[in-house]
């Protein structure tokens, strides 16, 4: 079981405030996934083969065929600015800085 002490650290590090009654659940929830986790670590898989994929097959997709796109006009039609045939966007950076 872990400590108050040890969920507090952690949730420093995740940079969490939590209430009293949420450290208290966490340290809880947490405890219990980590003695699952023990329990797996018991588990003999000495004469499993390792696996890159528990799916057995590809996943399907479709076929990569080219298809037209869309006209300049109906593209910029909705757009809240434009100039000269693009989108006009406010400066990422702004100049002297």
């Amino acid at each position: 079981m872990l400590t108050r002490e040890e969920v507090e650290h952690i949730a420093t590090l995740a940079r969490l405030r939590l209430s009293d009654e949420e450290l208290e659940r966490y340290r809880e929830q947490l405890s219990a996934i980590l003695d699952y986790v023990a329990k797996l670590q018991e588990l003999d898989t000495s004469d499993i083969p390792p696996t890159s994929s528990v799916l057995t097959e590809a996943t399907p997709l479709r076929a990569d065929e080219p298809r037209p796109g869309l006209e300049r006009e109906a593209l910029l039609r909705n757009a809240p600015a434009q100039e000269k045939g693009q989108f006009k966007i406010p400066p990422v950076f702004e100049e002297g800085g």
